[in-house]
């Protein structure tokens, strides 16, 4: 085993052999970005009949086939831990796997989404996810085309939606809402 020191060493000896100086900032951030963004396919798919509910209803359809209103670079957040704690910024109880945290310059408060990659998620409970979100929260490392997917209680709730976690997401921007957004039970039957 090599030590840590070592191994650092043996890292900027490699990266120097790469590049001549320092990376400028525009270039690196273009770099990072071609390696966070995933195709809309490789992380959910229309063609993944395992993930889709066996009917999508009209106007959830009309949203698949849809343009996109936002792509949007996603992150998962939950309660506890340092996650999430108290309401939302529309004073609102966060809902697990429908709160949406936005830049409200980007994506409007009380904005409901349609995100394709959602639909046909198998949720903690056994229930298929609709694709439905609904933007109440806004955060102050949210900034541009950012969002925030609500998970629930403790990090264990990030399981089921983690292959979305810095992701680009493909997100339809399908009405508005009023009040704070609707729990996961009353809406699953869509």
């Amino acid at each position: 085993m090599i030590g840590a020191s070592a191994a650092i060493a043996m890292f900027w000896a490699a990266l120097s052999s790469i590049s001549s100086g320092p990376v400028p900032y525009n270039v690196a951030v273009a770099a990072d970005a071609d390696r966070v963004e995933t195709p809309a396919a490789s992380v959910s798919s229309p063609a993944d009949a395992d993930n889709l509910p066996t009917v999508l209803s009209t106007e959830q359809q009309e949203l698949m086939d849809s343009d996109p209103d936002w792509r949007a670079s996603a992150r998962l957040y939950h309660a506890g831990g340092g996650g999430a704690t108290g309401n939302d910024s529309l004073g609102c109880r966060p809902i697990a796997m429908r709160t949406v945290a936005v830049d409200p310059r980007v994506i409007p408060r009380r904005t409901k989404l349609f995100i394709r990659e959602t639909v046909g998620m198998r949720l903690s409970d056994g229930t298929i996810h609709d694709g439905y979100w609904y933007a109440s929260d806004t955060g102050g490392a949210i900034k541009g085309q950012k969002i925030d997917l609500y998970t629930g209680a403790g990090r264990g709730s990030m399981d089921q939606a983690r292959r979305l976690n810095m992701r680009t997401l493909t997100i339809v921007d399908a009405g508005e809402f009023n009040g704070c957004p609707p729990a996961w039970r009353q809406t699953a039957s869509r």
